[in-house]
C-alpha cells in the first residue's frame, strides 16, 4: 500500500527536482551538481577567514572529485614573530596591549627629575604600573648590592603608604582619585631614591654624606608627588597639607636607603 502512495505523489518527480541525474545501481555514491534554481542554498564560493576558497564546481561524469584551490593569506614574518613585541600588521604591539608604554615612562620620569617644570594636570590620565614596579625592584636591588636587603620593608612600607595617602586624598579633595593612580604617582616620585641607592653600592652612606643626599632626595620626591597631586586634584591651596604625609612616606624609604634596617636581630 505504501508503494503506491509513493507512486502517487511521484518519486520520480521529486528526484529530477533536487538532482540533476538518477543514481545508478553499483556505482558509489556521489554528490550532485546544485541546479540552476538552488543558488540561494549552495553558495557558488565560501569566504574562509582571511582568503577565499575556489568556486565549487560540479562534479564530472568520470567521478573524479575536482580539488579546491584555496589560499588563506599568511602573515609577514617567520615563527620568529611569535617571540617578538611588534606584532602583527594592523595588530598592537605585545607592550601596548600589557600597558607598557616606554614614551609615556620617559615623559613622567622626566616630569619627575624636573619637578620645577609646570605639571600637566592630565599626565595620570594614562596611569600605569609598568614603571612604578621597575622603581621599586630597583631601588630593591641596588640595595641588597650594598648589603642591605630590605625588599619586604620596601614592598610593606609602600603597600600602607599607599593606602594611607589614598584615604587622605579622597578625604581632602572634592573630585577624588583611585588607588591605580595614587600608587603610579608614589611609584614614579621613587626615582630621586633609587638614584640615592645606586650611590649606597659604592659609598656607605651612614655618615654625614649619606644624611643628606637621604635629605635631599625625600625633599626631591616629596616635592614633586605632591606636584602632581597637586595638578590632578586641583587643590593648590593645599599643597602643604598634602606634602606632609608624603614626605613621612618617602621618609621611610630615605631610613632604609642609610640604615640595614633589622641587621642587629639578624646578628643575633
Amino acid at each position: 500500500m505504501w508503494q503506491d502512495t509513493a507512486s502517487q505523489y511521484g518519486a520520480s518527480s521529486s528526484h529530477s527536482q533536487y538532482y540533476g541525474q538518477t543514481p545508478q545501481q553499483g556505482v558509489p555514491l556521489q554528490f550532485y551538481a546544485p541546479g540552476p534554481d538552488q543558488g540561494q542554498f549552495y553558495p557558488g564560493s565560501r569566504s574562509s577567514l582571511e582568503g577565499n576558497m575556489g568556486a565549487q564546481v560540479p562534479i564530472g561524469q568520470g567521478g573524479a572529485v575536482p580539488a579546491f584551490g584555496g589560499n588563506i593569506q599568511q602573515q609577514p614574518g617567520g615563527w620568529w614573530t611569535a617571540f617578538g613585541t611588534g606584532g602583527f600588521e594592523g595588530e598592537p604591539p605585545l607592550l601596548e596591549e600589557l600597558g607598557i608604554n616606554f614614551s609615556h615612562i620617559r615623559a613622567k620620569s622626566m616630569t619627575v627629575l624636573n619637578p620645577l617644570r609646570r605639571v600637566d594636570e592630565r599626565i595620570m590620565d594614562d596611569a600605569d604600573l609598568a614603571g612604578p614596579l621597575l622603581f621599586f625592584f630597583c631601588f630593591g636591588v641596588l640595595l641588597l648590592l650594598s648589603g642591605k636587603p630590605q625588599f619586604g620593608y620596601i614592598y610593606g612600607f609602600g603597600l600602607l603608604g599607599s593606602i594611607s595617602i589614598y584615604t587622605l586624598l579622597n578625604l581632602m579633595s572634592e573630585n577624588g582619585i583611585d588607588a591605580y593612580r595614587v600608587v603610579s604617582v608614589l611609584g614614579y616620585c621613587l626615582l630621586p631614591m633609587v638614584g640615592v641607592g645606586a650611590i649606597s653600592v659604592v659609598v656607605t652612606l651612614d655618615g654625614i654624606l649619606g644624611y643628606v643626599l637621604s635629605l635631599l632626595s625625600i625633599i626631591w620626591c616629596t616635592f614633586a608627588a605632591s606636584g602632581i597631586f597637586v595638578a590632578v586634584l586641583r587643590m593648590s591651596d593645599q599643597r602643604l597639607l598634602v606634602a606632609y604625609p608624603v614626605a613621612l612616606l618617602y621618609g621611610c624609604f630615605g631610613l632604609l636607603s642609610v640604615f640595614n634596617v633589622g641587621a642587629e636581630s639578624t646578628a643575633r
